[in-house]
């Protein structure tokens, strides 16, 4: 197993699938997180795109450094992506990338802060975290993640990909997802921190009530008794049972209130 636990994709067709999705133009400029062994990183480049590939592994960017010599439209970056200035790459870019499966999620919502640069993400990630960014709600699979996706992009799962088209090969299958960001959130909020973090509070405790899940992540107690009166959202629900838009509703009523108390 490689250090950093990457599966390392060899399936030609898959490849050909992702390069078809991405749809590069020959100016756009591509990043690519995880390059591994480079089967995806020579596809992109082949594609005419300026490819931005980011290697942690010393061991991957060295035998990459070698084996890529000869691509100049390629610049191998030896960095850990979770700290990397992605507002340094000159946008707007496209994300086409196979994430690690041990921090596909903090990689993506990094991404998100950084979305007004990004044009749209092809991301290759663990099933299970494909089906979460898709979720609706009232199904158990839906969860912060999945508003948040939601809210700054549309999301859509392309396709599935076996295990079998890893190596080593890993315990779960793999997806596809077509994440194209949206010039404006899905709903407009009074605060986006602020609502981000309601969501995150309701789904603190998923088989809480909404307002006790809340008020054990700290939001006051006036203001959610308040909330309760007022809001045309019942607060005894599970936040699993709220769509994005009464999220939005509640956030704004909260933020209010939270800052008149």
């Amino acid at each position: 197993m490689p250090k950093l636990g990457q599966h390392f994709l060899h399936d030609p067709n898959i490849v050909r699938k992702i390069i078809g999705l991405a749809s590069i133009e020959p100016n756009e400029t591509v990043l690519e997180i995880g390059p591994g062994r480079g089967i995806l990183t020579r596809a992109l480049a082949n594609a005419g795109g300026q490819v931005v590939a980011i290697e942690l592994d010393p061991e991957l960017y060295r035998t990459l450094k070698t084996d890529l010599a000869g691509l100049s439209n390629v610049k191998l970056i030896f960095a850990d992506a979770l700290a990397y200035p992605f507002e340094s790459i000159p946008g707007p870019f496209k994300v086409v990338a196979n994430l690690p499966y041990y921090i596909a999620t903090v990689l993506l919502f990094r991404l998100l802060e950084v979305r007004k640069e990004i044009s749209a993400m092809i991301l290759m990630l663990q099933r299970e975290v494909a089906e979460r960014m898709v979720a609706g709600a009232g199904g158990k699979t839906y969860s912060p993640l999945s508003i948040a996706v939601q809210f700054y992009t549309q999301p859509r799962l392309a396709f599935i990909v076996p295990r079998g088209c890893f190596k080593p090969r890993p315990k779960v299958d793999s997806a596809v997802v077509h994440l194209a960001v949206r010039t404006t959130p899905r709903v407009s909020v009074r605060d986006e921190a602020f609502f981000l973090k309601v969501v995150k509070g309701g789904f603190a405790h998923r088989r809480k009530a909404l307002k006790n899940s809340l008020k054990d992540f700290g939001f006051r107690r006036e203001a959610l008794e308040q909330a309760s009166s007022i809001a045309p959202i019942d607060l005894n629900r599970r936040a699993e049972t709220l769509t994005l838009e009464e999220f939005a509703h509640l956030s704004d009523i909260l933020f209010e209130l939270t800052s008149q108390i």
